[in-house]
């Protein structure tokens, strides 16, 4: 492209000027109206490259107009998926820093959507019970709006788990009603464990160890399952333990993200668990972490 100088006038100006007003910068009204590149729009230009770390002249090139034009793009302008060249913008950046804040990490925040961001995205719509195909649209960005006071202005997460503290976990398990059903053996001796942790953490406890179906009277319905989903089943919020090193975090999102009450989630051991390799030792450690987890998530 021919670069847009100062003394310019026209629509190539007017859509410079329409970018930069529309990221918070300053132009003169008669510039506006004239479509003219005149000193506030140079001074404009030269601050908006300088913010994106380009020399500080006044010239719109081809590399300025790049970074300007991903820089106008708003969560849900364009549909987002994984192609080559990469899809690249602040809607993919902020995708991103919503990704990594409601914890599924997608790496570092690049603004470019790359096979890292396409698996968290996988991971978060398979969480609140989306069709998991990694592409985000109109269905996609309405969950991660409903879930901006979640993730706006906060950092991403740490990969690593905090462990719920037994006061706090005691408080929560005697606030809220949560029913545990086991699908399988395997499912029903950790759902069991469960149970038995949070019996002995709390007389009190609200937590429900159901064979089959759970009540409705319920804060939160946790099933557990040794396998996945059939292929023909519709999406469930689901939470695939093989793949999550946040738990509390995805049990935050889901519930948060549920539309019903009681909220259900669905909790696969698939990858985890094998018939004749399976402990009791791991059963142990899997009720631990997911009552942790839901303590955490639970907690104010």
């Amino acid at each position: 492209m021919e670069p847009i100088v100062a003394g310019m006038q026209g629509p190539a100006v007017e859509d410079v000027q329409a970018r930069l007003t529309m990221l918070g910068y300053t132009i003169d009204e008669d510039e506006l109206r004239d479509q003219l590149f005149g000193p506030s729009t140079s001074s404009s230009v030269r601050a908006f490259r300088v913010d994106n770390g380009l020399a500080g002249d006044d010239t719109v090139d081809m590399t300025c107009w790049s970074k300007l034009v991903d820089a106008s793009y708003r969560l849900g302008d364009r549909t987002l998926y994984l192609r080559l060249p990469n899809f690249h913008g602040s809607d993919v950046l902020e995708l991103q820093h919503a990704l990594n804040a409601l914890g599924f990490s997608c790496g570092e925040a690049d603004g470019y959507f790359g096979p890292h961001t396409e698996a968290a995205l996988q991971q978060f719509q398979e969480n609140v019970g989306l069709f998991a195909d990694g592409m985000a649209f109109s269905d996609t960005f309405s969950y991660i709006d409903r879930l901006r006071h979640v993730w706006e202005g906060k950092p991403s997460v740490s990969e690593a788990e905090l462990r719920t503290g037994f006061a706090r976990a005691a408080s929560v398990l005697e606030r809220y009603q949560i029913a545990v059903v086991g699908e399988d053996p395997i499912a029903r001796n950790v759902a069991s464990r469960m149970w038995n942790i949070a019996s002995a953490t709390t007389e009190n406890s609200g937590m429900q160890l159901c064979d089959s179906e759970a009540p409705d009277d319920v804060d939160l319905v946790l099933e557990i399952a040794s396998e996945g989903l059939p292929d023909d089943a519709s999406p469930r919020a689901t939470i695939v333990l093989v793949d999550c090193v946040n738990v509390a975090q995805r049990i935050r999102t889901a519930l948060v993200a549920s539309t019903s009450r009681p909220a259900h989630l669905r909790i696969e051991l698939t990858g985890m668990t094998q018939y004749g390799s399976f402990t009791s030792s791991d059963a142990q450690g899997l009720a631990v972490m997911l009552l942790d987890g839901v303590c955490d998530a639970l907690s104010d």
